[in-house]
């Protein structure tokens, strides 16, 4: 399991790039991002190196942030590879809230950051199936809560 940040930022201009330049400012690196938006308000999620630090940078600000545990799967990067890892949880009953994947640089294989109603059980079905889970260490240097 990984850390990820989860950001509430309203829908205005400049809000996302203020996000990112604090991370940057703080010598945060990002390893991944993602936008959900609706008219008033976007859901930004973040997996970047010292979570906790990150999360303290963004309070500071006035951001509204929480520290959400993922599962990080490491699958093939290749056509079908997702496909295949969400049928296997579909099969085994797990409901997948939301998902998205980056790219591991110098490598074949995709991360795909998953937030699951049943972490234990999904982590069964992929460690399972050989599907290695990644650990925080693995992606970015874990700090203290």
């Amino acid at each position: 399991m990984v850390e990820q940040l989860s950001v509430f930022l309203a829908n205005e201009p400049g809000r996302l790039a203020r996000l990112c330049r604090l991370l940057g400012d703080a010598g945060l690196n990002m390893h991944a991002l993602v936008v959900a938006d609706t008219a008033d308000y976007g859901v930004v999620r973040v997996i970047c190196d010292r979570p906790y630090t990150a999360r303290g940078v963004l309070e500071r600000d006035g951001f509204a942030v929480s520290v959400t545990r993922v599962i990080a799967a490491e699958v093939p990067d290749r056509p079908g590879g997702l496909a295949d890892m969400l049928e296997l949880l579909d099969s085994g009953g797990v409901n997948v809230e939301y998902l998205y994947c980056f790219l591991k640089p110098d490598s074949s294989t995709a991360v795909d950051v998953l937030r699951v109603e049943d972490a234990e059980k999904a982590s069964a079905l992929l460690t399972g199936a050989g599907i290695s889970l990644l650990h925080a260490s693995e992606v970015y240097q874990p700090d203290a809560v």
